[in-house]
């Protein structure tokens, strides 16, 4: 008799497969304990009796997938987190960056958008903003919809002024947006350099050349094949000696790609391409 563990097992993969052949979203190499918890969750969450049930949903049900994909997405951000991350940015690669007459920042999986706001700022008070083009991409249609508008509320930006001073802001965070009763909203002078966009890594290809690419906790998601396959593809993405920016729990050390990479900040985990091996 099959054990009720291994019949649930089963049925994610059937589920898995069912996601990828109707919609084209393979969260087939997704870290499989995190997968699970999130799925099984979604069951409960949605009073369905098992994984099974959940398949016939999601296969007719867009709307119930699009639940799903909330439930997949990364959406924990705030404005300037991690401030030693952005401080090493601007001591280090923005000096870089001035090199360039024209520069192209990717933020991967930017969820509601904070974060590239958050660079945006750092960039015009270093006279860099005026020549670059962010962009910020997720696959949740929604979180992109509240990063589009800039708007947020109120206590959750506030608290982030020392945040932003301790990153190396030069002035105030209010500075940048203004506001309403419970809400702000970042200026235009911030959103006109910031192009939010859908894109999936796990099916989509190289997005543009890139002189930054940011991808903060994000790979300890996905199992060792699709982190491997999405570092080649930020590789890849990048002009000759770009960077690239991961989450203080991930790390290029044990990946194929460390060979194309040097580590130039180990704790911010700020990474060079080495160009022409």
């Amino acid at each position: 008799m099959i054990k009720q563990v291994e019949l649930q097992h089963f049925e994610i993969n059937q589920l898995l497969e069912a996601i990828y052949f109707r919609y084209g979203y393979d969260f087939r190499d997704y870290a499989r304990a995190s997968l699970e918890r999130k799925i099984l969750n979604r069951v409960s969450l949605s009073k369905l009796a098992n994984v099974s049930e959940m398949n016939s949903k999601i296969l007719h049900e867009p709307s119930f997938f699009n639940l799903f994909l909330k439930d997949m997405s990364v959406t924990v951000t705030e404005m300037f987190r991690d401030p030693y991350v952005f401080k090493k940015l601007k001591s280090t690669v923005f000096q870089q960056l001035h090199t360039y007459s024209r520069i192209n920042i990717w933020h991967v999986g930017c969820a509601t958008g904070e974060e590239a706001y958050s660079m945006a700022i750092l960039l015009h008070e270093n006279d860099l903003l005026k020549r670059t083009r962010i962009y910020a991409t997720d696959y949740n249609n929604h979180s992109l919809d509240i990063a589009q508008k800039g708007q947020y509320q109120k206590e959750k930006i506030e608290p982030c002024n020392q945040h932003y001073l301790q990153a190396g802001g030069k002035y105030q965070l209010s500075d940048y947006y203004h506001s309403k009763s419970h809400s702000i909203s970042f200026n235009d002078s911030l959103k006109e350099h910031i192009t939010f966009a859908n894109h999936n890594l796990m099916k989509d290809q190289v997005f543009a050349q890139m002189h930054l690419i940011l991808c903060r906790n994000v790979l300890i998601y996905f199992n060792p094949t699709l982190q491997s396959k999405v570092l080649k593809l930020f590789n890849e993405s990048m002009v000759h000696r770009g960077f690239l920016v991961l989450g203080d729990k991930e790390s290029l050390e044990f990946t194929d790609e460390k060979r194309s990479f040097e580590n130039i900040a180990s704790k911010e985990r700020i990474y060079q391409q080495k160009g022409n091996l």
